[in-house]
């Protein structure tokens, strides 16, 4: 069964790295205006808030003492005004902090989007697709949601502290500092408290992740479990996974309820400090008046609040610290495969639309030859997946790579394309190690057919015209009749508007690889690489590929990853891998006439397809 538990270290809470929120925070610098907004706002707010219960107090005292009305008066319109602004200045920061949330996350996922774009396949053959989605979907909203009022609460929390601590030494000394009393046993219980909930809190997010895996997984495998007569074990497994979480939110919700009472109830030791030592000044009149006395117990209860905002924002920060950094790590990655300064600055040199026969990057527009020397490569250190590999082609050549799998042959390609960049010798492009041209403008030269054609939902003519988005109609149209497919098309309802569905669900397999032929051809590309289009369609499709498949890589330079070995008998060089090396070499009828393994693997495959053919 699956088991989806998280390292324990990323249970227990880490210490804030503030270079890496720095870091993040760099992120607000577009904008200005609503940070100081936001921050200006919370201070003002502070303010307001430590103003209210001294003018309470100015009410209280002139209702039970001189009764004045003007003076009354002018103090509830004060009172008033103060909450006017209160409401505007809590529309105003919520405002803020709302678009500041939203653009950085709009920043950060076109940034990451960007830096996706241009990191090379290595980066992707060791993390899935949902770690890369989960880093442009929840941790961006883990961290933006939370950076701006972490700034806010900072703000606001700390000038509220000052300010109400300001209010009462200057009201009385001697009861503020009994009052203050407080406040480090209340920082240090919600310190306390907040950190054992957070590692509760991500414990239970982790036996849900469990779970959800458990169930999907049993869901899946269904049958299996039925015909084994294994449901009493999976019952058990899923009950231990379940009690687990069970345990761990009761254990929450403990934390929880134990944690406000004791809040409160030291926040209420303040309030009767308060009461005790203001009541007795009150009674002798020694100084403190009823008002005043009302306005320390509101200050004792406000105390609690920016102590809890700003505790629960320092673990919300170490919470998310781990979004944090991953989405910063990624925005921030060094694609591997990338032009030298030389390259650059020649491509910077290079006019926007340079002259014919003049590629982007200032070298020769029209690719002639390409040349592997004593290549070799390895995806990891010391395990070695091509050796020695040395060839040369020609425009208008198409090499065929053949051989079991893992022998080389899409390593070759990858190397071709620099997807990835041979660990030992050189390609070379017309005599100029490929390292030397720009890689934006080599990627662009090549077109790709995938053994299982990907495409995107939408028509038909978002497919095919997704290899030159400038095309119009009758260029999309004549790539697909190029390609023997505007037949069938035109058969659909809707003809090029008609909708594929998402991953070209609503074609054939034959069909989905006929628009992936087209989408290819109207690119226009120099060189092919082409993984084995028809090993998985009927003999008809098959021929009607193959066709389609003869017309694109005329004149071009292809590679033909092989599959089925009667479909690349006319190819101009076909090369057999072994374990990364080449061990045979030759045209499809020099290989037959050399006897040996090519010809072995071809016959096997001649008498095993006529086998097929003739049971049906």
């Amino acid at each position: 069964m699956t088991d989806a538990t998280e390292p324990e270290d990323d249970f227990k809470p880490r210490h804030v790295d503030w270079r890496l929120w720095r870091r993040i925070a760099g992120h607000l610098r577009p904008y200005p205006r609503y940070v100081l907004t936001m921050i200006g706002s919370g201070l003002l707010l502070a303010v307001v808030e430590v103003i209210l219960p001294l003018v309470t107090a100015g009410i209280i005292d002139e209702a039970t003492g001189p009764g004045r009305f003007q003076r009354i008066a002018v103090l509830g319109g004060v009172y008033a005004g103060l909450l006017a602004c209160f409401a505007l200045l809590v529309w105003r920061f919520i405002t803020a902090a709302g678009l500041i949330a939203t653009s950085v996350a709009y920043d950060l996922r076109e940034s990451s989007f960007a830096r996706l774009q241009s990191l090379p396949f290595s980066y992707f053959d060791v993390r899935s697709t949902g770690w890369l989605v989960a880093r442009v979907t929840s941790d961006v909203t883990k961290v933006t949601g939370l950076l701006p009022w972490f700034l806010l609460d900072l703000g606001w929390g700390t000038t509220m502290l000052v300010g109400i601590f300001t209010a009462m030494m200057l009201v009385d000394p001697q009861l503020g500092f009994a009052v203050s009393i407080i406040v480090p046993p209340m920082a240090i219980a919600t310190w306390w408290f907040k950190r054992r909930m957070l590692e509760s809190s991500r414990r239970i997010r982790a036996a849900n992740s469990r779970i959800t895996a458990s169930y999907n997984e049993t869901i899946a495998g269904v049958r299996t479990t039925r015909m084994l007569a294994r449901e009493e074990t999976a019952a058990g497994e899923f009950q231990e996974i379940s009690e687990d979480m069970r345990a761990w939110t009761v254990r929450n919700a403990l934390q929880s309820a134990v944690y406000l009472p004791v809040v409160m109830s030291m926040g209420s030791i303040g309030v009767g400090i308060a009461l005790w030592a203001g009541g007795v000044q009150v009674r002798e009149e020694s100084g403190l008046t009823l008002g005043l006395l009302i306005a320390f117990m509101q200050y004792a209860m406000l105390f609690s609040q920016p102590i809890q905002e700003l505790a629960q924002r320092f673990v919300d920060l170490q919470s998310a610290q781990a979004a944090a950094e991953r989405v910063q790590e990624l925005i921030e990655e060094t694609p591997a495969i990338r032009d030298s300064p030389e390259v650059a600055a020649r491509i910077d040199a290079t006019p926007a639309d340079p002259p014919e026969g003049v590629a982007s990057d200032g070298g020769r527009a029209v690719v002639e030859t390409i040349r592997f020397e004593d290549v070799g490569h390895a995806y990891v250190e010391g395990e070695r997946v091509l050796d020695d590999v040395s060839f040369e082609l020609s425009r208008g050549t198409t090499l065929a790579l053949v051989g079991a799998t893992g022998s080389g042959k899409t390593t070759i390609a990858g190397l071709l394309a620099r997807w990835y960049e041979p660990s030992e010798g050189r390609i070379l492009v017309d005599g100029v190690d490929y390292r030397e041209r720009g890689l934006d403008w080599w990627q662009s030269q090549f077109g790709v057919v995938q053994q299982v054609p990907h495409l995107f939902s939408g028509t038909i003519r978002d497919n095919v015209g997704y290899g030159r988005l400038d095309a119009d109609d009758d260029e999309v149209r004549a790539a697909l009749e190029r390609v023997r497919a505007l037949e069938f098309v035109d058969a659909l309802e809707g003809g090029l508007d008609f909708e594929v569905g998402e991953g070209g669900g609503n074609l054939s397999q034959g069909q989905r690889q006929l628009v992936s032929l087209a989408r290819a051809f109207l690119a226009d590309p120099q060189l092919f690489i082409m993984d084995e289009a028809t090993s998985s369609v009927d003999a008809e499709t098959e021929a009607t590929i193959q066709n389609a498949v003869e017309e694109i890589l005329r004149d071009r330079i292809a590679v033909v990853i092989a599959h089925r070995l009667s479909t690349i008998r006319r190819a101009d060089l076909i090369l057999l891998l072994d374990q990364g090396r080449i061990v045979e070499r030759g045209s499809h009828d020099e290989l037959m006439a050399a006897g040996g393994r090519y010809r072995d693997l071809y016959l096997a495959q001649f008498v095993d397809e006529a086998e097929r053919r003739i049971l049906g």
